[in-house]
């Protein structure tokens, strides 16, 4: 790839734990304002995830789109390497990394291939939950299996009927005993065929007329709980390394201790997981972007037509620059709502702005590369094939373009009235 850095050869040797281990013993902690400077811990971590992108993922990513396989060794190996799990408390054995710092690991990896990409992403989204919500037991009992072996888990929300809707959820889980009861279906969940254990949103109010902020649990489920069955693998248009499916759980027992905060706490939990998670969204589709503007810059450079390059035509010229605007401004949007959520304000505003720029940029420019290749990028023999059918589901999953436009002019409209 046109640019692709040179890294030397140790940055795979030394691994995520031994970067985060040295940085305690340096000062890290960039200087207060504005700083587009990432410090030197920042750079080691992109470095690492920038070196695996090139020589464990890119090479096997068009066979894992082609075959629908799950790729098991190269998730086994970013495990390894430390590229996983990166925000797990301390106490449990993780590195407890930032938001902002997990963004920059997360447009690395999808600059090779973001259903790889969407594999760790989606994983670390499912934690998400346990970490802000969970109590300390929960943590190290569910958190920590995951620091001692290659061990995935599921963000069970999303259903047959309920996608952005998340009011319209139909799954029940009713109290019995010391024990919580749960019926219904889930749909399109990443990684639920391999899943050790599952983050699950269910309806604990009887009540059809009360309101989200009480109506819902959540709750931990061990993945070899009776009851439950994955769905088949869905064959989805892009991103086909990733495994998606529908759950059904059917009078699933779940122990009382396994609910995350309290009764009715569900919402609350899931929009804030949402806040969490979106940076990873945006971060993600730019570094897909960064994918299409080298693919299209090397090839236009090679292409030649009326006898010369064709990045020397005025037109394609302009959508390499097109391009270059939307990813520089896609990586400044991201990394603004990571940096947002790790001040420990509420993100909803910078998140969805983030996720809804990047994403919409994404299939933009998957869209021009795609045409700057001609005919040839028409063709899976060549890259920005994958990477325009991998780009729709960024406008789709942890909530559509349409739902970010909807919050981010609610949280606009609600500010200006404060104000008049």
């Amino acid at each position: 790839m046109i640019l692709l850095r040179k890294i030397s050869a140790s940055s795979l040797k030394i691994g995520a734990r031994s970067v985060f281990a040295r940085s305690l013993s340096n000062n890290t902690i960039p200087p207060n304002g504005y700083n587009f400077e990432l410090n030197d811990t920042q750079k080691e971590f992109q470095l690492l995830a920038r070196r695996f992108t090139k020589e464990e993922i890119i090479p096997v990513a068009a066979h894992y789109d082609k075959t629908g396989e799950y790729p098991w060794d190269v998730i086994k190996k970013a495990w390894k390497l430390g590229l996983m799990n990166l925000h797990v408390p301390a106490f449990c054995g993780g590195m407890e990394m930032s938001i902002f710092d997990g963004g920059l690991v997360t447009e690395e990896l999808a600059y090779g291939c973001s259903g790889i990409n969407a594999i760790i992403t989606i994983d670390g989204i499912s934690q998400g939950p346990l970490i802000f919500a969970g109590t300390e037991e929960q943590k190290k009992k569910y958190l920590g299996r995951l620091i001692e072996e290659p061990l995935l888990c599921s963000f069970c929300v999303t259903e047959p009927d309920a996608g952005s809707d998340v009011n319209g959820i139909k799954t029940r889980a009713e109290k019995k005993g010391d024990e919580w009861i749960i019926n219904g279906q889930k749909m399109w969940i990443t990684n639920a065929g391999v899943a050790n254990w599952y983050f699950l949103l269910a309806r604990t109010n009887p009540d059809p007329k009360a309101p989200a902020s009480k109506a819902f649990s959540c709750f931990i489920i061990d993945r070899d709980t009776p009851g439950i069955t994955p769905g088949r693998k869905e064959i989805n248009m892009g991103q086909r390394a990733s495994d998606t499916r529908g759950i059904t759980f059917e009078d699933v027992r779940v122990p009382k201790e396994n609910m995350l905060l309290g009764e009715g706490d569900g919402f609350k939990i899931v929009m804030t997981s949402f806040d969490k998670g979106r940076p990873f969204m945006g971060a993600g589709a730019t570094g897909l972007i960064q994918r299409c503007l080298d693919e299209s810059t090397k090839y236009a450079l090679e292409r030649k037509a009326f006898g010369v390059p064709i990045a020397e035509h005025q037109s394609v010229a302009s959508m390499l620059a097109d391009m270059a605007i939307g990813l520089e401004t896609s990586r400044l949007a991201w990394m603004r709502s990571a940096w947002e959520v790790d001040q420990g304000r509420r993100s909803s505003y910078y998140s969805s702005i983030g996720k809804c720029y990047a994403s919409d940029t994404a299939n933009r420019c998957a869209s021009d590369a795609v045409q700057i290749f001609g005919g040839n990028g028409y063709n899976s023999d060549y890259p920005v094939e994958k990477l325009m059918r991998d780009a729709k589901l960024y406008q789709l999953y942890e909530g559509t373009s349409q739902i970010q436009r909807r919050i981010i002019s609610k949280q606009l409209l609600t500010k200006a009235k404060e104000t008049i």
